[in-house]
């Protein structure tokens, strides 16, 4: 189960971009070099691509699936070319040279590039899919830069149209355009020159290496443009230009050979789609540890587990023996796990991540002194091994006796974060705590960490309790803590948990999953069922997650799933004491986040870098701008601005601050600007206006709930730093009318709070605070 759809995709404003090309039988040669070649060129690049066809056998799909994971086919409207003026129609070469543009028709893309048949892919294509603008192509080589070369087009969403559609339509039926390639005369007809240039490798005809001159070495694509195709046998005087396009006339073997073969950047899909059918033929230990390694990266840590299952790694192949470890402890397999991840010690290159597993392994079971002397043995081999150095840390003092009296306690799961790690996960327990109680402290509090196995001493402890509080946080997500026993971030057993007999609450959680990301599917609804079963409350932090939980429970379950906001998100109302500031600094606050960063900014990341540069410095006029970093891997943005735009940033370094420390820098700053969810919902919890840069559902989730929309910029969008400019000045110039808005919308947040900690005390029985 994915995360993926059109309507994520609307959420976050990520573009969706797709390669084209019109395929039939006669070509069907070139177009399978042209898949092996654009693979092996861009290993790290994997786009749906659309295949437009008339009438392709199944075997030739077959062909054509096995040398892509994401091949769509679409049949042109063939009937519709008919009409067209020019040209002999009943030759079928004529008519086929239409059909290409059939890829205006699409309208499910942002971007489109098209590549013809008889090219062949030979170095990085990544500008292509940066280009945000126009119609881009090369110009032809013989007839002036005012044409096109249609063989590349980059398409941007502008042209995916009726209108545009229209055009092409009526010129072709009209006749009036020059007697060219068909499709190419056309859009030379309707652009009229007006396209967005691109450089010639990208597009490089064969022609102009006549006198068999050798292919330039920044040559992009090379186009086999003429009538004597190298699947045809070819054309005298081209022999150095053929020899490149033979490099990848390969069998289906070949070719996933020299794919695995690959050095880092290769991209899972074809990873996996390549590299799963290799290792099934040759029982090669290096290529499986490739492709678990790839499953595991995507948390598909069965699939991982199931492929090195399959075959025989050596004693002393530590590499694989540490990913097959990793795979089992991801499925809850530990004993399997240690066996593995202890043959992986003796490889001195790989012992510092084993023995960090194997700490993990003792830590998720309670036994802090074994990972405390795994974590040392792993600091031996590497004294910078930062896994290791954090759990050493961990467990080097014993854990504090039990203050209170269960029987007054509630006991409280949740990712408890430690010193230096995400400052909103550090702060989220103790404001969920102050929405049942003032006193977030042991005395009234039993901690269970989620990520700690709940096991039968686990269970007992919450039994003795009067309640069970789960939350908050996204603690649905895949990859976050894995497990086999929920396959969500609390590692409950469905046995356990249908033995707790005191209230569960969940609270405030979220369904955190990004685009694109994957849950185990059966075991997750299985559990996610049986949690909602067994709860006595179940509260998720905003309506797209409720949407998402809904969807995967029986109907029957639907009721239960109900509204509470992050408590984050009310802090003025739960802090005993709460002022707010009589004067705040005239600072701005940034936060961009970088986990995940593939599935948060796809392409467009360097647009996003340039997009902030701008924003930066025009509200560097009005206010001083400074990064708040609430992980390590936060600053990142303020050394890329640095870099590559010579834009200097202060650091916040949030993540070494306490919970008031938190909750004090973002009441006194005059605005935050944001990625991470909890750097938009804290601000807005302590009165600060906010204006989130989406790159996760969860902030257009979040912001649909406070009714107030325009306080998010996609980090996708083409216009972001004029965008951003305009909305925090906005907010800047009429500051108090703007942290108004932000205190009548918390106070609407505020009374689902208060509705529900009503009925909380009727499951309790007793006050909540």
């Amino acid at each position: 189960m994915t995360s993926t759809s059109p309507g994520a995709n609307a959420l976050t404003g990520k573009r969706r971009i797709a390669f084209a090309s019109f395929v039939d039988e006669n070509y069907l040669p070139g177009f399978l070099v042209l898949l092996r070649s654009l693979a092996l060129s861009n290993p790290g690049l994997c786009e749906d691509f659309i295949v437009l066809h008339d009438d392709l056998k199944p075997s030739s799909v077959a062909r054509i699936r096995a040398l892509h994971p994401r091949i769509e086919l679409r049949r042109v409207d063939a009937a519709r070319y008919d009409s067209y003026a020019k040209g002999d129609q009943d030759n079928y070469l004529v008519r086929k040279a239409y059909f290409i543009l059939d890829v205006f028709r699409i309208r499910d893309y942002d971007t489109v590039i098209t590549l013809d048949t008889d090219m062949v892919v030979l170095g990085d294509l990544g500008e292509l899919l940066r280009l945000r603008e126009g119609l881009a192509a090369v110009p032809q080589f013989f007839y002036g830069q005012h044409k096109l070369n249609s063989g590349l087009l980059v398409i941007q969403r502008e042209y995916l149209s009726d209108e545009f559609c229209s055009r092409i339509d009526a010129t072709g039926r009209s006749g009036d355009y020059e007697l060219d390639k068909h499709d190419q005369g056309i859009l030379n007809a309707v652009l009229d020159g007006d396209f967005v240039q691109l450089d010639a490798r990208y597009n490089f005809v064969k022609r102009r290496l006549s006198g068999d001159l050798p292919v330039p070495d920044d040559t992009a694509i090379l186009h086999f443009t003429g009538r004597h195709k190298p699947w045809q046998g070819g054309e005298a005087g081209y022999g150095k230009a053929e020899d490149r396009w033979r490099e990848f006339e390969l069998s289906d073997a070949q070719f996933y050979a020299a794919y695995l073969a690959q050095g880092k950047g290769m991209h899972h899909d074809l990873l996996v789609h390549f590299g799963t059918p290799h290792v099934e033929r040759t029982g090669d230990v290096e290529s499986a540890r490739k492709v678990a390694a790839a499953h595991i990266a995507a948390g598909e840590y069965q699939e991982a587990v199931d492929l090195l299952g399959r075959v025989r790694i050596p004693l002393d192949s530590a590499w694989p023996h540490e990913v097959l470890g990793h795979a089992l402890m991801s499925v809850s397999r530990y004993d399997e796990a240690r066996a593995q991840l202890l043959l992986a010690t003796a490889a001195p290159n790989r012992a510092a991540t084993a023995f960090g597993r194997l700490a993990q392994i003792a830590w998720i079971h309670g036994d802090d002194e074994a990972a405390q002397q795994h974590a040392l043995d792993g600091l031996r081999v590497d004294p910078t091994h930062r896994a290791n150095r954090l759990m050493q840390r961990r467990t080097q003092h014993p854990q504090a006796p039990e203050a209170g009296v269960p029987g007054e306690q509630l006991a409280h799961v949740a990712f408890y974060m430690e010193q230096q790690g995400n400052a909103g996960d550090k702060l989220l327990p103790e404001s969920v705590r102050l929405a049942f109680d003032a006193d977030p402290g042991p005395r009234k509090w039993h901690s269970v960490h989620a990520h700690r196995l709940f096991d039968e001493a686990a269970l007992e402890r919450v039994n003795a309790r009067r309640g069970l509080v789960i939350g908050g946080g996204g603690l649905f997500i895949p990859d976050t803590a894995p497990n086999g026993n929920s396959a969500w971030q609390w590692n409950v057993p469905d046995a356990l948990l249908n033995r707790i007999d005191v209230p569960v609450m969940v609270y405030a959680v979220g369904f955190n999953a990004f685009d694109g990301q994957s849950y185990r599917a059966g075991r997750f609804n299985t559990a996610l069922r049986a949690l909602v079963e067994r709860a006595s409350f179940f509260g998720l932090r905003n309506h797209g997650s409720i949407d998402k939980v809904r969807a995967l429970l029986p109907a029957e379950l639907h009721d239960k799933v109900r509204f509470q906001p992050c408590p984050t998100t009310v802090t003025r109302q739960l802090v005993d004491g709460w002022t707010d500031p009589l004067h705040r600094e005239n600072t701005v606050l940034v936060n961009a986040a970088y986990d995940r960063a593939g599935l948060r900014f796809g392409h467009d990341y360097g647009h996003f870098l340039a997009e902030m540069a701008k924003a930066v410095r025009a509200l560097g006029a009005h206010a001083e701008v400074k990064c708040v970093a609430h992980s390590l891997d936060d600053e990142e943005i303020a050394f890329d601005l640095r870099r590559e735009h010579g834009v200097s940033l202060p650091v916040v370094p949030m993540y070494d601050f306490d919970n008031d420390a938190i909750r004090d820098t973002y009441a006194r700053t005059k605005l935050v600007i944001g990625m991470r969810g909890h750097a938009g919902m804290i601000p807005f919890g302590c009165g600060t206006p906010i204006i989130s840069l989406i790159s996760h559902p969860k902030m257009a989730y979040f912001l649909s709930d406070v009714d107030r929309p325009e306080w998010g910029i996609s980090v996708h969008d083409k216009n972001l730093g004029a965008v951003l400019t305009e909305r925090a000045l906005g907010l800047l110039d009429d500051h108090a009318a703007a942290v108004a808005d932000v205190h009548g919308r918390q106070q609407e947040l505020w009374k689902v709070t208060e509705a529900n900690a009503a009925d909380l005390r009727v499951i309790l029985g007793r006050p909540a605070r």
